[in-house]
């Protein structure tokens, strides 16, 4: 098959490149800008580790696009894939899109997190989440899961989906690495501010709350709200979510156990770490997401650790596992199975 990438010089665009190019099934892979007047550019000018790669980066033209390809990934800015969408959920076009822009059902809540115009409500109800492990999409439009939600929503799912917790209990403690806030350079990711430094961000205000609410919610409707926190911390890639939860009346380790190993069992990038506890380090460059859960008998709380490496089972990784759902391959295939170590 033949690939389209538009917005490839991103972070989660050059590592979707870099898997798409290893991936046995891509023949061609074709990049864009997202803007039709832009001139044409060249990958190995815009990403100083492609050097070797001199592939044109062509201007926007959906029709092109839609002629050349046979699935096209966004790994653009909010704000884009809402103004650009259209064309493809028209055709029923195999599109998987990286950004926020199409994941909410509401167009309000779009606005209210997002603070951009959002696309109409009838596009977005085209739409499909693809939380992979769960929603395995085979057709249209895929809106690939972001970072954090889905480091939280896959340690959350075993204790909402058979109902072990009190749903007003969930609190979320996440911390991510640099990588999560893109290229542009701010204040607060300059090396001498956040080296040897944590910092907490967008509390109560980060833009994956409604994303996880409206997961969670399909999942039990009873689920009102979350405490979700999130903290910068001076790595360069890989989230840790600490969840904490009450356990409902008997609900005990083996339930827990048991809920984590019925949920995941069969799931080939999810790993059940029953002895220690998951460190961002062992899912670098990989698509897995380890967890880890313990009940406290003292204090009645349940811990969930996930990690994840955020560009890949958090951005391009996923965005991979979802193209191999949609054409229906191994969803391993293109997607290292031994990640990065030491």
């Amino acid at each position: 098959m033949n690939a389209a990438i538009i917005g490839v010089t991103g972070y989660s665009g050059t590592v979707l490149y870099q898997l798409l190019s290893q991936h046995p099934a891509v023949e061609d892979i074709h990049l864009y800008g997202h803007q039709d007047t832009a001139a044409p550019r060249f990958l190995n000018d815009e990403v100083e580790a492609f050097c070797d790669r001199r592939i044109m980066i062509e201007p926007y033209d959906v029709r092109k696009i839609m002629a050349a390809n046979d699935v096209v990934f966004f790994a653009t800015p909010a704000g884009v894939t809402a103004k650009l969408a259209q064309p493809y959920l028209d055709a029923d076009f195999p599109v998987i899109d990286l950004s926020g822009d199409m994941r909410l059902k509401d167009p309000k809540e779009y606005a209210k997190w997002y603070h951009k115009d959002p696309a109409p409500a009838d596009q977005l109800a085209k739409a499909q989440y693809g939380l992979a492990e769960f929603n395995a999409v085979h057709a249209g439009y895929v809106a690939n899961p972001g970072c954090y939600a889905t480091a939280t929503l896959l340690g959350l799912a075993p204790l909402v989906k058979k109902h072990l917790i009190d749903l007003d209990s969930i609190i979320v403690d996440a911390k991510s690495g640099l990588s999560g806030a893109g290229k542009k350079l701010t204040t607060s990711s300059h090396f001498a501010w956040i080296n040897e430094n944590s910092q907490p961000y967008k509390v109560n205000q980060h833009q994956h709350i409604p994303e996880i609410l409206q997961q969670l919610r399909q999942w039990d409707a009873g689920v009102k709200a979350l405490q979700f926190t999130t903290t910068l911390i001076p790595v360069t890639r890989g989230i840790m979510a600490s969840i904490y939860a009450k356990p409902l009346p008997g609900v005990d380790e083996e339930k827990l156990t048991a809920a984590f190993e019925e949920c995941y069992g069969k799931r080939r990038f999810v790993r059940l770490i029953k002895n220690g506890w998951p460190s961002i380090k062992e899912v670098s460059h990989s698509n897995f997401c380890d967890l880890g859960w313990a009940l406290d008998p003292n204090s009645h709380t349940i811990l969930v650790v996930s990690v994840i490496d955020n560009l890949m089972k958090g951005a391009a990784g996923q965005a991979v596992q979802n193209l191999n759902h949609m054409f229906e391959l191994d969803e391993t295939l293109g997607l290292p199975m031994v990640p990065s170590w030491p």
